[in-house]
């Protein structure tokens, strides 16, 4: 069976770039039609100088929508072929501007006539088509630049992924899981202190004989991810020892375990959420300005040297 058969719309790059590759063999062959000693692919900047003069390399990528790399390159191959210079602009004597040599402007004729053939001949094939490519290509790019394939990817590994995390709640054999998930980061960007240690080592006696509770995400058949609901008064929770497996990272699960913490501290009556953090965590403190937490200056004194920053969520009926 065809690669681009069995694997479907999933290889719509690949079968484009076949296309593409395709296009440009054949485009050499009407070239050589022409005698035209042009490259293909020389062919979007050859045409900007032509049609507009005097512009620099920048303005020469920002009209044929390429990189100003890759238009570097080609006005150096141009150049070789004595096709076009490069000399300081009139205007301002900072900027080198392209424009056509003797040679490029003798070659202008009879390339617009060859384009201007290639157009009637590309139209027909068109209606050849049952779809018309050339407007369905505007369509896609347009489409693109609204949402980027990565992103709407994303989309759907996230909702994928949604539906096969599970939030549960804490049991005492899940005591390694929930020190080690806090142990790793902690770790990586701090040191584990005495408070810490103390939850980590001690849950049911620090935080769930207290009153607290503790959630885990399950995911994959392991707990990669956990959060803990620590009472600070009769209104006010902490949500504390949040922590994603770097291996389960990327994948929502941060903001699951906060949502499920937010709908379990409405359930027990909490008016407000409060959380302690440390501004080299951007990732995080980005989930909880997501969430809804904004900064206060109104908390009590932290028992953690790594925090510096205090967060808190009003929770209303």
């Amino acid at each position: 069976m065809d690669f681009f058969e069995q694997v479907g719309p999933a290889a719509l790059g690949s079968r484009l770039r076949r296309l593409s590759e395709q296009m440009i063999g054949q485009a050499a062959e009407v070239y050589s039609l022409y005698h035209v000693p042009v490259e293909p692919r020389w062919f979007p900047v050859l045409y900007a100088v032509a049609t507009q003069p005097e512009r620099h390399v920048g303005e020469i990528a920002e009209l044929i929508g390429q990189t100003h790399a890759a238009v570097s390159q080609v006005v150096k191959e141009l150049v070789k072929q004595d096709l076009v210079r490069v000399q300081r602009g009139e205007a301002d004597l900072r900027r080198s501007v392209v424009s056509l040599t003797e040679k490029g402007a003798a070659l202008w004729p009879t390339l617009q006539q060859q384009t201007a053939d290639v157009r009637q001949a590309t139209e027909a094939l068109l209606h050849e088509t049952r779809h018309n490519l050339w407007l369905a290509i505007g369509e896609m790019e347009y489409a693109l630049s609204r949402q980027s394939l990565a992103s709407r990817v994303k989309a759907i590994r996230d909702q994928r992924v949604a539906a096969e995390v599970q939030i549960i709640d804490y049991a005492p054999q899940y005591q390694p899981d929930f020190k080690q998930l806090n142990a790793e980061w902690i770790e990586r960007y701090f040191r584990l202190e005495a408070a810490d240690l103390k939850a980590l080592d001690h849950p049911d006696e620090y935080i769930i004989q207290r009153g607290g509770h503790i959630l885990l995400a399950a995911y994959g058949g392991q707990m990669v991810g956990t959060c803990a609901l620590i009472p600070m008064d009769d209104t006010t929770y902490e949500l504390a020892k949040m922590a994603v497996s770097p291996a389960a990272q990327g994948l929502g699960i941060g903001w699951r375990l906060g949502e499920a913490a937010i709908a379990k501290a409405r359930s027990l009556g909490a008016q407000r959420l409060y959380l302690e953090s440390n501004t080299k965590l951007g990732p995080a403190l980005s989930l909880y300005h997501k969430l809804g937490f904004r900064k206060t200056v109104s908390g009590p004194p932290s028992p953690y040297e790594r925090c510096n920053i205090q967060m808190e969520l009003p929770l209303f009926p």
